[in-house]
């Protein structure tokens, strides 16, 4: 059952649609609004709103449906998990790429967490709360690879408390426009949303949250036939938002394929033909969580996983290197 709630905007010029919201919904926060209007619950004349930004003006009809919280519950949902390690505390999954992890604006219903939910009801972690069940941290849709999950709450205490110490081991592989200088190195900046689109973090100089990234790079690429390319290795210390891809960003370049922090309209003189078709092969950023390494939670002793690269990665790859030998 649902409930709606209804607004005519009166003696107002423009404002923007979540402010208006937050002073009409005093009980209610303005990121719950803005989670309102990103999961499509908020109409604006009859036309269903999903910008939290949207400049409304007077005699603007906003209609705001409240769903109900039985409505909202995780719904199980028969997923593909690629399971690489399983014991009755932890599970260690390979994510592929396109995968969300937890359920957020517009997508509830086919993510890893309902999968999760499908497979193991309610053997799993619950201290993040109903829609992060086992969930202890993430990796972005786009990115493939390795992710712990808890099944109690103890272990997944335990591991949370590994990840705030930073002594819980992740390696990132990636492929990245040009040449990173200095080849080896650590960028220590603050991370925070980008004041321009919400949806996009950025460094600051003066707010947001630490973020340390310690960089390697494996092989730089050259041929007078493809535009250089390095694969670098990337070994975090905290886990930001997007964070690798900020700070390569910071640093002047990109990641293939990173279409929200990516170079736009990067243009080739010469290019090779086998080489275009790997990159429009790559969907979302080449970017892969290669190694995970932890103690266990209850077991006590160290673990150590790897996985292969996805195929499109694995594929741009073997081309290069061929390419370059």
């Amino acid at each position: 059952m649902n409930n709606t709630i209804k607004f005519l905007v009166s003696k107002i010029n423009v404002e923007r649609l979540d402010v208006y919201l937050s002073k009409k919904m005093k009980n209610c926060t303005r990121s719950f609004i803005k989670k309102l209007i990103l999961q499509k619950l908020v109409s604006v004349n009859r036309k269903i709103s999903t910008s939290p930004s949207l400049k409304i003006k007077k005699n603007d009809r906003i209609i705001v449906k409240i769903v109900n919280k039985r409505e909202k519950e995780l719904i199980p949902k028969k997923i593909k998990l690629n399971i690489i390690y399983e014991d009755s505390d932890i599970l260690v999954i390979n994510k592929p790429k396109g995968l969300v992890v937890h359920p957020g604006a517009g997508n509830f219903q086919n993510t890893l967490a309902n999968g999760l939910v499908f497979r193991y009801k309610k053997n799993l972690s619950n201290i993040n709360g109903d829609f992060r069940p086992g969930i202890v941290h993430r990796i972005d849709k786009e990115t493939s690879g390795l992710l712990v999950i808890a099944k109690n709450n103890l272990s997944h205490s335990i591991l949370s408390e590994q990840f705030s110490n930073h002594t819980i081991k992740r390696k990132y592989d990636c492929l990245v426009w040009g040449v990173i200088r200095p080849l080896n190195g650590r960028i220590e900046t603050l991370i925070a949303r980008n004041k321009n689109n919400r949806q996009l973090m950025t460094v600051s100089e003066i707010n947001g949250k630490r973020a340390v990234t310690n960089y390697k790079t494996l092989k730089v690429f050259s041929s007078k036939d493809t535009p250089k390319i390095s694969l670098v290795e990337c070994e975090l210390e905290t886990g930001r938002t997007h964070q690798i891809r900020v700070h390569f960003k910071y640093k002047g370049t990109s990641l293939i394929g990173d279409e929200q922090y990516g170079k736009k309209n990067i243009k080739f003189q010469k290019i090779n033909e086998q080489f275009l078709e790997n990159l429009k092969s790559i969907k979302g950023q080449a970017l892969h969580a290669k190694t995970l390494e932890f103690i266990h939670p209850t077991q006590k002793k160290w673990m150590s996983f790897g996985s292969n690269h996805p195929l499109d990665f694995e594929k741009m790859l073997s081309f290069l290197n061929n390419l370059s030998s």
